[in-house]
């Protein structure tokens, strides 16, 4: 009952997208499940600290990493939060925790022959799915917008005049990005072949639609085209669509763009989340210097 009230209050009042609320859904579950196995009579109302430091400790036994039991802590968080402020419990036994601390790791990205291997190469059927997938990883490794974001995105935010799109970021927060003459061929050709399907015109439509049913895609429709088409050119062990959001910022960096730049194009709050790329291009540095310079190469 709470947490589903809780998830309501998410999604009304707090405008999260429903791909938030269900991770919240599933760590909050996830979580009541250990709470009924250590003991069946425990409830929400009788977690304390320890209980959670315990809780803490067994994911990491299991394998999680520090990052991802640092997440389901930070949902469990929150739900405590919503409990106290709605007078359903009279103490926060969370909010002083702190999680373990994460390990430090260089986002993936796909190199940029690599992208120009596929988007350039006769890797996309010629139909409109083909135009439709090719058009959605162009505009992914193009934008850097998040999948949320190209999910969310409609004929009504594509200025192709301008070449612009506008897109609905965390938080509900809008940003406008700018694109190239490619992407915009692309979203002119995509659209003249979407206006000659029976349903005709694509005002006020979303841009991306499942083409059996014309409907949004789904977040899980679009991972599975990225993962296919990107598994045929890289061997990465992630491709995602938020490996293509790196990959627009590490292909940015490389070419000399300024961080504060990149982080307004990315829609991230802080200049320190985007300083992580800056780490990712001194390493792709270094490994061409150990490649190219005579006296680095191993003998």
């Amino acid at each position: 009952m709470w947490v589903d009230g809780f998830l309501a209050y998410l999604e009304s009042e707090c405008n999260r997208s429903r791909l938030t609320v269900e991770t919240y859904r599933t760590s909050l579950e996830e979580f009541h499940r250990d709470l009924k196995a250590r003991d069946e009579s425990l409830e929400w109302s009788d977690v304390d600290s320890d209980l959670v430091r315990d809780w803490m400790v067994g994911l990491m036994e299991r394998g999680n990493s520090p990052r991802t039991v640092c997440k389901k802590l930070s949902s469990l968080k929150t739900f405590y939060r919503y409990l106290l402020r709605s007078g359903l419990i009279e103490t926060d036994p969370v909010h002083a925790l702190q999680g373990p601390k994460k390990e430090k790791t260089l986002p993936q990205f796909v190199r940029e022959t690599e992208m120009d291997q596929l988007l350039d190469g006769n890797y996309f059927p010629d139909t409109l799915e083909g135009t439709r997938d090719r058009l959605l990883l162009t505009l992914l490794y193009e934008t850097g917008t998040r999948r949320s974001e190209v999910c969310g995105l409609d004929w009504t935010d594509v200025d192709l005049a301008g070449q612009q799109l506008r897109v609905t970021g965390k938080r509900n927060k809008q940003r406008v990005i700018p694109f190239g003459p490619e992407l915009r061929d692309a979203l002119l050709d995509y659209r003249q072949q979407l206006a000659q399907l029976p349903e005709g015109t694509v005002e006020e439509k979303p841009v991306f639609v499942g083409l059996r049913k014309g409907k949004r895609m789904t977040a899980e429709q679009v991972y599975t085209v990225v993962h296919r088409y990107l598994s045929q050119v890289t061997t990465l062990k992630r491709r995602s669509p938020h490996v293509l959001r790196h990959s627009f910022a590490t292909a940015m960096l490389n070419h000399q763009a300024n961080l504060q730049s990149v982080k307004e194009l990315l829609g991230h709050e802080s200049l320190a989340t985007t300083e992580i790329y800056t780490n990712t291009t001194f390493e792709e540095l270094k490994r061409m210097y150990n490649q190219a310079h005579p006296r680095a190469k191993n003998n």
